[in-house]
């Protein structure tokens, strides 16, 4: 009889130590003038895991809280730890003291790494909290250089390998507890289906790494041997003359970006699809409206644009390929490689093709659970499947439409209003460049709809024309109740459109 025969094990850094291998001298991570090679990278990760263990006596399991924006040593950080058994929180940079500590008091951090801008945070956490803290920069770099040279033993596949909060938009933020099998299976698959994370490719780091998806495709582009590129400059030019340059095969917008870089004059455009090397566009963390599609196609080329859905509890769900893109604009495709997806009835029971339902996803990239959040976790994860409450429809061909969450339902008069059904034909207004639908408390119907509009740069908008358009596109009761405009949609750092916030304007009747 044969026997299953115990293998390496399947972490984050795995592919990162294998590229050194395979590409030693190949640059691993650039950033404003900085480089580190595959055989630098390899070695730094390997170090400060060791350090952690040798100098703050860390065992597998202990939490390490990093606090910083992008920069060129967070890779190995979150790889050299994790590698080592630890588990690394990532933090916001911008919280304040009081978020932070509330943080630091759900996973209770036994070191945190701090950037040396954040001279709040490090105070907050070594000073009040009394977390032992190492600043980046001399401090960071005299521990690598203490390092003891005898190796730490390697994290098993299935444990914890970083804690990513939520951003909080439904209320206090919740640890979600990511395992290294699933992130470096993430990875795997991203370069199969993105084509831009191979050897040679270099792709362009622009979301925050504190954030899961930003340090997904971050990780997925030194997985394999490519190199990321990371990106200080938020502002569109900047990131458009940094893309026109051609030597970058991959990038990760949110619509933030996606709005900023088509608010540039149309002359900005001519000729960049012929100077850029991009091989695809990523578009993650919220909806893309048609709109953006459509401009997105026409400046930087057709096969390229993916917009991708998922979440950071059951990791990429689906993804809508460049080919089908224009075709089907509000789906969000087909689901991803390995994951099944399942759209059902209250009861459990699965939906008939155009029924709206709860989507609930399953296969390797899911999380293990909340931290500290058992009844929470049990909701989320029911028999394998992960649900984050998302409301979605499938058609006659498999492709799915996210309607909306069920947080976000609107209930009026007793009848459930899905927002994108709103937003879809507000949208198609050329002078509307993003719109919001949400309910606002009313004694007498309970929820009334109300839109919440971003118009294009140097348009004006005569709100009662966009409720009279409302009326012969919708049935009576979607029709908002009123309009308000916005010089912009409040978001996270992901990009998601925080729709609390909106409630919380109550605006007019």
């Amino acid at each position: 009889m044969l026997r299953a025969v115990h293998s390496a094990p399947l972490t984050v850094a795995r592919g990162i130590l294998n590229a050194a291998q395979r590409f030693p001298a190949v640059t691993a991570i650039e950033s404003e003038g900085r480089t580190l090679s595959y055989r630098e990278l390899a070695e730094r990760l390997r170090r400060v895991g060791r350090a952690a263990v040798h100098d703050f006596g860390l065992a597998a399991g202990d939490v390490v809280a990093l606090v910083a924006p992008n920069r060129i040593e967070y890779l190995e950080i979150v790889t050299g730890l994790a590698e080592a058994g630890l588990v690394v929180a990532t933090l916001n940079p911008r919280l304040s003291a009081s978020e932070l500590g509330g943080i630091v008091e759900d996973c209770a951090p036994a070191l945190a790494l701090v950037d040396p801008q954040l001279e709040e945070a490090r105070h907050c956490l070594a000073d009040n909290l009394g977390v032992p803290t190492v600043v980046l920069g001399d401090a960071y770099e005299s521990m690598l250089r203490g390092a003891p040279e005898r190796a730490t033993p390697v994290a098993d596949e299935y444990a914890a390998f970083s804690i990513c909060y939520t951003s909080g938009t439904t209320g206090r933020p919740k640890g979600v507890v990511l395992p290294h099998r699933s992130r470096a299976l993430v990875c795997l698959a991203s370069a199969v289906e993105y084509d831009c994370f191979g050897p040679g490719h270099r792709f362009l780091s622009l979301a925050p790494m504190f954030h899961g998806a930003g340090l997904a495709f971050a990780l997925a582009a030194v997985s394999h041997g490519g190199t990321c590129v990371l990106h200080e400059g938020s502002d569109a030019e900047s990131i458009v003359a940094r893309l026109e340059r051609g030597d970058i095969h991959g990038v990760f917008l949110v619509p933030t970006h996606f709005k900023r870089i088509h608010d540039l004059p149309e002359s900005r455009f001519e000729g960049l699809a012929q100077r850029h090397g991009l091989r695809a566009i990523i578009s993650n963390a919220a909806a893309l409206s048609p709109r953006f599609k459509e401009l997105t196609v026409a400046r930087f080329g057709p096969g390229l644009l993916h917009e991708t859905y998922g979440s950071t509890e059951a990791g990429v769900v689906t993804n809508m390929r460049p080919d089908m893109l224009l075709e089907l604009p509000e789906s969000v495709g087909t689901p991803f490689l390995e994951m099944e997806v399942d759209i059902r009835r209250a009861d459990g029971s699965c939906c008939d093709v155009g029924e709206v339902g709860e989507l609930f996803a399953r296969g390797p990239y899911t999380f293990i659970g909340y931290l500290n959040r058992e009844e929470e976790t049990a909701a989320a994860i029911q028999d394998g499947w992960v649900t984050v409450q998302d409301l979605a429809v499938r058609d006659a061909r498999g492709f799915i439409t996210i309607v909306g969450r069920a947080k976000d339902m609107i209930v009026s008069g007793g009848i459930n209003i899905y927002p994108a059904d709103i937003e879809k034909v507000i949208a198609q207004s050329d002078s509307v460049a993003e719109v919001a639908v949400v309910g606002i408390a009313d004694d007498e119907w309970g929820e009334r709809v109300h839109a919440f509009v971003v118009p294009q740069p140097g348009a004006e908008i005569d709100t009662g024309q966009l409720i009279a358009h409302c009326r012969a596109e919708l049935s009576p009761y979607k029709v908002p109740r009123g309009v308000t405009l916005l010089e912009e949609l409040p978001r996270n750092a992901s990009g998601k459109i925080l729709k609390k916030e909106l409630r919380e304007l109550q605006p007019a009747a």
